[in-house]
């Protein structure tokens, strides 16, 4: 019904800075919130950031001032720019969409997720 496509991740050194990018296509009335979360080895799957559509956003504490979400001119589009990076926020990051879909349903839906690996 939803795809979500993330790109941006990649390998980096500590105080560098990455930007992931995530598109939503499929079946799209209206997308509620999007956001970014992430999962390290062995840790829970937690938020990183979201924004609704009117853009408003939310930020876990650990990333606050360091990273920033927006919405892209494209349409569906959300971006996470990723600056001052630390070991600790090496994870797999994936985007979220709470959609309404075309059917007006409500879908969940989560990209395959983007690898961010932060060398020390």
């Amino acid at each position: 019904q939803v795809q979500l496509v993330e790109s941006g991740g990649g390998l980096v050194q500590a105080g560098g800075s990455l930007r992931l990018s995530c598109a939503a296509s499929g079946s799209i009335f209206r997308i509620n919130v999007m956001g970014w979360y992430r999962q390290a080895p062995g840790k829970p799957r937690e938020l990183v950031a979201t924004i609704t559509s009117d853009g408003t956003t939310n930020y876990a504490d650990s990333v606050k001032g360091r990273f920033t979400i927006s919405r892209g001119n494209a349409k569906h589009t959300v971006y996470l720019q990723m600056n001052s990076l630390r070991p600790e926020d090496t994870a797999v990051y994936y985007c979220n969409a709470l959609v309404v879909t075309l059917t007006t349903t409500l879908f969940n839906a989560w990209g395959q997720g983007t690898q961010v690996t932060v060398s020390s």
